[in-house]
């Protein structure tokens, strides 16, 4: 998703599209970034970009900066004070330093007027930053840069992709380059048929939904600012739900697999599983291991447990006030539709936080404590744990258990709110009177294949052999929902189309009441459609789901039609590409079973003219899940209408615009393998 960064270009930030840019080809503009992104670790490969490195003077012509050059002047004062951290060297976002300087780029590319002055910052910077804040300045700011919009980011697990492949995978990687022998070489997933969470390694441990995880980050980020350019909306409640997604899918693929739903993490238990992550840094040694069954301590530096459990109390005291106390002292109302994204801001303590001096941030504080559980007081001086990155975070189990724990805190906040009423849910004359699947809803294992190119050192001299990875991934088969609604209000009228589902019955059998189920609600799609008077028949295709987005093409691909575009002047269309903020597509269904898991399929028809934050939705065939523009398109809370606490939920089978049926997702167990 571009979107957020499309910026509503407020009245300071109008100065940052210059002409010069509109000379600037998106094809060019794609090749600049794949080319400052190729090969990271090594020297750059563009001649052109190479020579801005060695020549160019960031600070010479300030009126290329619409700041007057006041960040470059910043970032080159800690560069000749040898203040920056040296290259070959790992980097984590968590950590303050490293993290502040990688903003520093960032923060030169925003006030760059021109894409020449970007590029020759980038080159210029590339030769002398750390390579991950490198990147991550470049990630960061492709996605939020007005320049930029049509760009599309390599896939990230080409780029590092140490953070997400093994070091045995690697360790063969440089054998094959050591040989000069083309390789493809199959990954597993981490640990052993001994280790039961093993069974949904394929969730936390697949590459597309680490990509997914560490975009939303880059898209929403907890060190944002407004200056930057404009206000991310609803930022506190996107977190709330992107994260209570994570965690409902990985719980339905734990039922798939006949295992119990995730338990929360609690400060003062043991912290039940552990997990070895068998990846290495690039530079730094290995991620650490955590044993089974060991007790949180305190971190050195970062946090002591009892803080942690102080300021989970303050949270959980606001919730039952129903307000957040501000730094001034004043109240912020959140017994509302609104007071969720007010309570995301401080559970993540992203900088929209009302007090964080008083409640802290409770998120990214644990990410650091479960990340340094192996060595939390520095004696073996570890690199930082999987928990402290985005791309890797997911992998630890206890990542799930650490968002069911913020998961159950939200939920505490939203049972706090009344019920919805049968006004609030009707939409008068509208009868949703059938839904039926075409199409079976069945998903099986594929073999993706990713290039291992950029793991490997080389040099300019030695021709590149190809040295692939391959690695299981789900897939579903292609289904429609075939959907029957008659509109009796005797005039075209727009409807949103909200579609979820969630799991009949959990690990033992034993059905779930709806108000429990409805908090495990999967989204699965969301639309607009504009319903004639009558009946109309609303056929949606799961490819075209809001909820996700196509794979990005691989780096070779990428290259190859940016380059193809450049010598012939043609355009370069990577438009379905352009958002990888989204879950991958392939991940829109749970794993099931072999003998059918069976789901609750919810399909709710409401008032578009009341929902909608935008005109003619209707119309968007790849509408944004997340917004565009900084706005977010639905005016209603993130998991409407199943949010809220449900008192009798006989009202939801009485509105005629909801349609409850049940569904069976099938697993057989094939694994089909293909090359590209």
């Amino acid at each position: 998703m571009k979107t957020a960064a499309l910026f509503l270009l407020a009245v300071a930030g109008a100065g940052l599209v210059s002409v010069v840019s509109a000379d600037v080809s998106n094809a060019q503009k794609q090749h600049d970034v794949n080319y400052l992104l190729w090969k990271v670790n090594e020297q750059l490969r563009d001649e052109k970009h190479l020579d801005f490195a060695k020549t160019f003077d960031p600070e010479a012509d300030t009126s290329h900066y619409s700041d007057n050059g006041e960040a470059v002047h910043r970032l080159m004062k800690e560069l000749k004070d040898h203040l920056l951290l040296q290259q070959k060297h790992w980097f984590s976002l968590f950590n303050d330093r490293h993290r502040e300087e990688a903003l520093m780029l960032f923060d030169v590319f925003m006030h760059c007027k021109d894409w020449e002055t970007a590029v020759k910052n980038a080159a210029y910077f590339r030769d002398r930053m750390n390579e991950g804040e490198f990147v991550y300045a470049i990630y960061a700011a492709v996605i939020h840069h007005p320049l930029a919009e049509h760009v599309v980011l390599p896939p990230l697990y080409e780029v590092t992709p140490h953070m997400f492949t093994s070091t045995e995978v690697i360790q063969e990687a440089y054998a094959a380059k050591m040989k000069q022998t083309p390789t493809k070489i199959k990954s597993t997933f981490t640990g052993t048929a001994r280790n039961k969470e093993q069974r949904v390694a394929y969730f936390g441990e697949d590459i597309g939904m680490n990509t997914h995880h560490v975009f939303w980050h880059l898209e929403f980020p907890f060190w944002w600012q407004d200056s930057y350019s404009h206000k991310l909306e609803r930022k506190g409640e996107n977190f709330y739900w992107v994260h209570n997604q994570l965690t409902v899918r990985f719980d339905a693929e734990r039922i798939s697999n006949y295992m119990e739903p995730v338990e929360e993490l609690h400060w003062d238990k043991p912290i039940h599983d552990g997990f070895a992550p068998h990846t290495s840094y690039k530079y730094g040694g290995s991620f650490p291991s955590r044993p089974d069954g060991i007790e949180f301590e305190d971190v050195d530096g970062v946090a002591r447990v009892r803080d942690m459990i102080i300021i989970e109390s303050r949270i959980r005291d606001a919730i039952a006030h129903g307000y957040i106390i501000k730094e001034d002292g004043s109240h912020i109302d959140i017994m509302n539709d609104r007071g969720v994204d007010v309570l995301g801001d401080v559970i993540e303590s992203s900088l929209y936080s009302p007090n964080v001096q008083y409640y802290g941030a409770l998120h990214n504080t644990a990410h650091i404590m479960l990340g340094r559980q192996t060595d939390p007081h520095g004696k073996y001086n570890m690199p930082p744990g999987v928990m402290e990155h985005f791309e890797t975070a997911t992998r630890d189990p206890g990542f799930f258990r650490l968002h069911k724990y913020m998961d159950n805190i939200f939920r505490e906040h939203k049972d706090s709110l009344p019920s919805y009423t049968f006004d609030e849910l009707n939409f008068e004359g509208v009868h949703v009177t059938n839904v039926a699947i075409d199409g079976n809803l069945e998903t099986y294992f594929e073999d993706f294949e990713y290039s291992l190119l950029n793991a490997v050192d080389d040099t300019v001299e030695i021709p590149d052999v190809e040295i692939d990875t391959y690695v299981p991934r789900l897939d579903h088969k292609e289904f429609s929902y075939n959907i029957e609604i008659n509109n009796e209000k005797g005039s075209e009228t727009l409807a949103t189309i909200r579609i979820f589902a969630w799991p009949h019955a959990d690990n033992n059998g034993v059905e779930f009441s709806f108000d429990d189920g409805r908090w495990q609600a999967i989204e699965l799609d969301k639309f607009w459609v504009k319903l004639s008077p009558g009946s109309n028949n609303i056929v949606r295709k799961s490819t075209d789901s809001s909820v996700t987005v196509h794979d990005i093409p691989s780096f070779k691909t990428l290259m190859e039609k940016t380059e193809a575009a450049l010598s012939s002047g043609g355009d370069l269309d990577l438009h379905d590409f352009e958002s990888a903020t989204g879950l991958p597509n392939r991940f829109l269904l749970p794993k099931g079973n072999q003998n059918g898991m069976e789901f609750d399929l919810l399909v709710c028809v409401t008032d578009g003219e009341a929902d909608a934050a935008m005109p003619d939705l209707h119309t968007k065939d790849n509408f944004i899940h997340y917004g565009e523009k900084g706005v977010y398109p639905d005016k209603r809370p993130h998991g409407f209408p199943f949010d809220r606490h449900v008192e009798d939920e006989r009202i939801y089978e009485q509105v005629t615009n909801f349609h409850h049926s049940h569904v069976k997702v099938y697993h057989h167990g094939e694994h089909i393998h293909h090359h590209d």
